[in-house]
């Protein structure tokens, strides 16, 4: 996919006030840790899963019936496979894709060497400074979603930022559904919950996108876990069959805690997500072939004496290097990592933590990161502050993965030293004053002032000051904009549906 030129992006900040935010094309080299012969034990044992172990594939008929005409045979509920068939299965799923956005500047590209990053997925409960820890809500889940669409280092706007738990469970995603399409026009996930729901999502983008669009090309993807250690149940099926029978994109993530749901080895854990995540991809392609997967991995480990999970430990942050190398071997996207922590506030544990797990989600090569932002207490919560002091670190990143370093004529500043006495400054230098608002990634909230400065300022500390960010940011949010056909049809499909579905909250 052709990068987007500077005009074009410069006249869509023209026109909707809000940077253009393609995802990222890295430059920096992968960061792989271990040789062909440990990848090689590693896949060894993968294929040892596939072929002796089996993934059972549980409470779907369809699933089975799928599975039988493709010629598996079925013993009870579980699948053993040729390894051979399922990595043959899984190439024909592609190595790349791309993701329509409504707005075309903020289509992505997801595999290759692309990474796109999105917020915080699933959590309950929302907290920020002033109002502290509560349960979501509509309210929180739409300012939510005007700060990603809002924010240039957050490429993709998920989709369950937080759960708005004010609405009845059977229905939220349409509410859910519609404000990503109204409030953003960023691409997003659909629903996978319940197969329903999934119809409902693709319903929906087609009426954004209009069928013939979608024929020929992704505009949404459902992410789904797999139920670990060693089992897919209808939820993924279904959302497969929904999603990926209209073309459309389908992301896999094995959940796996050391300890718990996979044994207490990072080697045999990353193995083990290899093996669930391949088998799912290949009942993908039996579903459509060619339709777009995206191989996940989330890794943690845990206390093994109280059970609690454990985030920017060593072992996943390790995980993280290892599955990007056996991705990138069996030619699938990569969904691994994020901003992570168990910590409940933004204190110098969410920073150690949440660096150390973005840094080598970062080096590892995730190509689609959930996650990105806004990840507080394990996944339970999304914190605001939280979710905008992330999203200012993944600008370095950014930096960093899309430029790597400038070897350039410029670079080297050959006349500055020409204008530079021994022991002078180059800061008014002809180089310095051609570079100086281009030269160095400027963390917004970051304070790098002298203490004097600081103190004048107010003393405040960064929560306070990414508390003053997304609420400023939330005054001057500006709608994009959206024909008012698609408007009205999003309404009447979103009335329309609630209307026969009753209430359940559960």
């Amino acid at each position: 996919m052709a990068r987007r030129s500077r005009a074009s992006r410069d006249r869509n900040m023209a026109a909707t006030g809000i940077p253009a935010s393609p995802n990222i094309q890295r430059r920096l080299p992968f960061y792989d840790v271990l040789d062909d012969e440990q990848l090689t034990k590693l896949e060894a044992q993968v294929d040892w899963l596939i072929e002796d172990v089996g993934v059972a594939f549980r409470d779907d008929p369809e699933a089975h019936k799928i599975w039988r005409r493709a010629g598996a045979k079925i013993d009870g509920d579980i699948i053993r496979a040729p390894a051979d068939w399922i990595r043959d299965l899984c190439k024909s799923a592609p190595s790349e894709f791309t993701q329509l956005a409504r707005n075309p500047e903020r289509t992505v590209t997801i595999g290759g060497t692309n990474q796109v990053f999105a917020p915080i997925y699933g959590a309950p409960f929302v907290r920020d400074l002033k109002e502290g820890r509560r349960y979501g809500d509509m309210d929180s889940f739409e300012n939510l979603v005007k700060l990603t669409y809002m924010h240039p280092n957050l490429h993709h706007g998920g989709f369950v930022t937080c759960e708005p738990c004010d609405v009845p469970v059977s229905k939220r995603h349409l509410d859910m559904l519609y404000t990503h399409m109204t409030l953003s026009d960023k691409p997003h996930l659909g629903a996978i919950t319940e197969m329903s729901r999934a119809q409902d999502s693709v319903d929906m983008a087609e009426i954004v996108f209009g069928k013939e669009v979608m024929e020929k090309n992704c505009v949404i993807l459902g992410n789904v876990n797999t139920n670990s250690p060693m089992l897919v149940d209808k939820v993924v099926t279904e959302a497969i069959q929904v999603y990926c029978s209209r073309g459309q994109g389908i992301i896999v993530v094995p959940f796996i805690l050391s300890g718990a749901m996979g044994p207490a080895s990072t080697t045999a854990s990353v193995t083990q997500a290899m093996a669930e995540a391949m088998m799912v991809c290949a009942f993908s392609q039996l579903v459509k072939p060619g339709a777009p997967f995206v191989l996940g991995n989330f890794l943690s480990s845990m206390s093994l004496k109280s059970g609690a999970p454990t985030f920017g430990m060593p072992e996943p942050v390790l995980s993280n290097y290892v599955i990007g190398q056996l991705a990138r071997r069996v030619g699938l996207p990569l969904r691994c990592g994020g901003s992570l922590t168990a910590s409940k506030i933004e204190d110098a544990q969410a920073a150690y933590e949440s660096a150390d797990s973005m840094h080598s989600t970062m080096l590892a090569g995730a190509n689609y990161v959930l996650h990105a932002a806004g990840w507080l207490e394990g996944g339970l919560c999304t914190g605001f502050e939280k979710l905008i002091m992330d999203a200012d670190r993944l600008g370095s990143y950014q930096k960093i993965l899309d430029h790597g370093l400038d070897v350039s004529d410029e670079a080297f500043a050959r006349d500055a030293y020409g204008e530079v006495e021994p022991g002078g400054h180059f800061l008014g230098s002809s180089h310095t004053m051609r570079n100086y608002q281009t030269a160095f990634y400027e963390a917004q909230l970051s304070d790098s002032e002298n203490v004097e400065s600081w103190e004048e300022g107010g003393s405040t500390d960064m929560r306070t000051r990414a508390y003053e960010k997304w609420t400023g940011m939330l005054r001057d949010y500006q709608p994009p904009p959206i024909e008012d056909s698609k408007r009205e049809a999003l309404q009447e499909f979103v009335a329309r549906r609630k209307e026969e579905l009753p209430d359940a909250w559960y």
